[in-house]
């Protein structure tokens, strides 16, 4: 893990989101020679649907219909 000190991570710190959000890995900032706080990339969570928290939603859901979906949506053949 990378270390860096607090007043290099206030200088860089759009540098370093972007780092740790390309890479993956934390990155510890210290206050002092003193380890204060980790930044690290966020784990995301898989969206859920109203009160049914074991109801997973697809990352998919918002996307446009298939044609032949929409027809039928639609009233066609």
């Amino acid at each position: 893990m990378r270390v860096i000190t607090s007043t290099e991570a206030k200088a860089r710190l759009n540098a370093l989101l972007a780092e740790v959000e390309q890479s993956g890995a934390s990155i510890t900032i210290t206050n002092h020679g003193r380890p204060v706080a980790t930044l690290s990339p966020v784990e995301t969570q898989p969206r859920t649907f109203g009160r049914l928290p074991k109801l997973v939603v697809p990352e998919t859901l918002d996307d446009p219909l298939p044609d032949s979906d929409l027809s039928e949506w639609e009233g066609g053949r």
